[in-house]
């Protein structure tokens, strides 16, 4: 044989080497590469919240277009009306919101998928480039006698094992190469086919969009006219208006002193309790015979069994105030047609309306229901029509006005939701509502800050 052939075939032998040592370097890199384009994109944790969120708020939206139908069935343009076009206004303004942070979030998730697409696309080349040159040397190179003399060319026995091994590992290498070229196929399909159904899914929303601005901008109209009417009737209105802040003054003061009254009847309670406890506890050491002092035992005090009023006050507090946020509402469906605390009137620039807790506009017929367990502590006629319920919830009170049959009495424990009596219909304004307090001691405080989703 040529020694120059031969010498000529193993530089060409150990050129394939060395393209095959290189492919194998790279490999892992891509493999790691793969792997992490493999992962599906997780989306952010606010997605699921966002989509629930645009869903409570269609749902409010349907719920206020009810009522108004009730109202606008009173052929008689009322301030109840403006209440809930002014609601629904918001909350569609709180919608367009929602839809627009889902958009911008689907607008990175396609800018991370393109990314992701290009990415594979660049490896897909290199890829299918190195395995190319390595098909191209090895039939450069495919006789068995090359490789016999590749192998006794070896300058000792390991050398030679050595060899052997690459031509054993060569095959498995090629066939490991070319599953990897189709995943990277198949994962690049997937990636086109979901950066498709996110620019659909994009596409939906925007439409969704320009729908709720169209609506939108129907209901400001609506508005508009109403606020106009309304404005025609001022002077009837402040008239009116001065008339319900007067009783709505004296329901305060009505309620005041309810929950006054509780207050001392608890004391009282509790004072009368401990009076009964020691008394019986004195008459129990009387009849028991004295040991003698040497026999008489440690007397630990078992606080309690002493009862005090703060106490217990204070262990069921802390049940009532660990579902701050978590309350269920005083009705099945309803939203907030007045606020708690002092705002500007909505029809009546300058006038002030204060509110000690906050007004539900709800449906005809609707029930008032319990928003804690508790105890029916007062039943009375309110200053401003109606009855009002009071609960106790342990230093918690709520109070449930402008209800027409009440169906607990007092002294009732009463259950979570359940029904405490139906709320009143006024045929004048065309609307269901119920005033819902809450008080801790002689304080009121927000009962949005209570309620599950009010805010």
């Amino acid at each position: 044989m040529n020694p120059f052939r031969l010498k000529s075939k193993n530089k060409f032998l150990l050129r394939i080497a060395f393209v095959f040592f290189m492919v194998q370097i790279h490999s892992p890199s891509f493999s790691q590469t793969s792997q992490k384009q493999n992962q599906i994109i997780q989306p952010k944790a606010d997605k699921k919240e966002l989509e629930n969120k645009k869903k409570r708020l269609n749902e409010e939206i349907n719920e206020i277009n009810s009522l108004l139908n009730e109202t606008k069935a009173n052929k008689k343009t009322s301030l109840n009306q403006l209440v809930a076009l002014n609601k629904k206004i918001s909350i569609r303004e709180e919608l367009i919101n929602t839809i627009n942070a889902e958009i911008h979030q689907l607008n990175r998730e396609i800018k991370q998928n393109q990314n992701e697409t290009e990415k594979l696309k660049q490896n897909l080349i290199k890829l299918k480039s190195d395995y190319a040159r390595m098909i191209y040397f090895a039939q450069r190179n495919k006789d068995s006698y090359s490789r016999l003399v590749f192998i006794f060319a070896s300058g000792d026995f390991n050398q030679a094992y050595m060899r052997l091994k690459y031509f054993q590992q060569y095959s498995q290498f090629r066939k490991k190469q070319a599953e990897e070229i189709g995943k990277a196929q198949t994962l690049l399909l997937e990636k086109i086919d979901e950066l498709k159904d996110k620019r659909n899914q994009k596409n939906l929303l925007l439409g969704n969009e320009v729908e709720e601005k169209t609506s939108l901008g129907k209901e400001k109209q609506d508005q508009e006219v109403v606020l106009t009417e309304l404005q025609t009737k001022e002077k009837g209105l402040k008239e009116e208006l001065e008339k319900k802040k007067r009783d709505a003054e004296n329901l305060q003061i009505a309620i005041k002193k309810l929950i006054e009254a509780e207050i001392k009847r608890k004391i009282e309670e509790a004072k009368a309790e401990a009076a009964a406890l020691a008394a019986k506890n004195e008459k129990t050491e009387k009849n028991i015979k004295k040991p003698k002092i040497k026999d008489v035992p440690e007397i630990k005090t078992n606080k309690k069994d002493i009862p005090e009023l703060s106490d217990e006050a204070i262990e069921l507090s802390n049940d009532f105030s660990n579902n701050r946020g978590k309350l269920p509402w005083p009705v099945i469906k309803g939203y907030i047609c007045e606020e708690y605390g002092e705002h500007e009137h909505p029809a009546i620039k300058g006038f002030m309306i204060v509110n000690s807790g906050i007004e539900i506009c709800t449906s005809m017929g609707s029930q008032a229901r319990a928003v804690f367990d508790g105890e029916v502590t007062g039943i009375a006629v309110s200053p401003t029509g109606g009855k009002l319920v009071m609960i106790r919830h342990g230093e918690y009170i709520t109070v449930y006005s402008n209800l027409g049959e009440v169906i607990v009495k007092t002294g009732d424990k009463i259950k979570l939701k359940q029904a405490i009596g139906t709320i009143l219909h006024n045929e004048d304004e065309g609307k269901t509502a119920m005033s819902f307090q809450i008080w801790k001691g002689l304080k009121t405080t927000d009962p949005v800050g209570w309620l599950l989703n009010a805010k």
